[in-house]
């Protein structure tokens, strides 16, 4: 399994060890993801989900996966961001008519 978040697809990234000397080595900066179970209103229920500790962060400060989701772009989501954006769409367009 890759190590990506599940809503912003942020991953790993590359850099260099410098030492005192100016030597440089290669390096990876993992992200820190946390497996979480998020409530969401709009469907009724619990959503497992693999996300860093910076996008749990901006989940919380904007109220909810379901407020998250409903001011995040499209294209600044992955495929499941997406699609769960969909579903709580539909699911608050069904419920307001």
């Amino acid at each position: 399994m890759s190590r990506r978040c599940d809503l912003t697809g942020l991953g790993a990234l590359r850099g260099m060890n410098v030492s005192h000397a100016h030597n440089r080595t290669p390096r990876h900066y993992q992200p820190n993801l946390q497996v979480c179970s998020l409530y969401s209103d709009a469907l009724g229920r619990t959503v497992r989900l693999k996300l860093a500790a910076t996008t749990l962060r901006s989940v919380e400060h904007r109220g909810g996966i379901d407020a998250y989701l409903e001011k995040a772009r499209a294209k600044e989501l992955t495929p499941l961001g997406r699609r769960l954006k969909t579903q709580i769409q539909k699911t608050a367009k069904a419920a307001a008519s």
